[in-house]
């Protein structure tokens, strides 16, 4: 079976392609993943700022939850 420099050309640029494509799909799945973690941060640490602004405004108000 003899390549001929064209169909090693073909072969060495589809290769490189595909390289190209796992990279760029890793980073897209890393950085989905990151997002995911990043929104759940923020709306942790906003429902905590809106439970303490409830507290805040009217201390008087029966406690709930698991410290209750």
């Amino acid at each position: 079976m003899n390549l001929e420099p064209q169909q090693i050309f073909q072969l060495v640029s589809l290769l490189a392609v595909l390289a190209l494509f796992s990279f760029s799909l890793r980073g897209h799945i890393n950085y989905a993943r990151w997002f995911k973690k990043w929104e759940a941060d923020r709306k942790a640490r906003r429902d905590a700022e809106l439970a303490a602004e409830a507290r805040k405004s009217d201390p008087d108000a029966p406690k709930t939850g698991p410290w209750g």
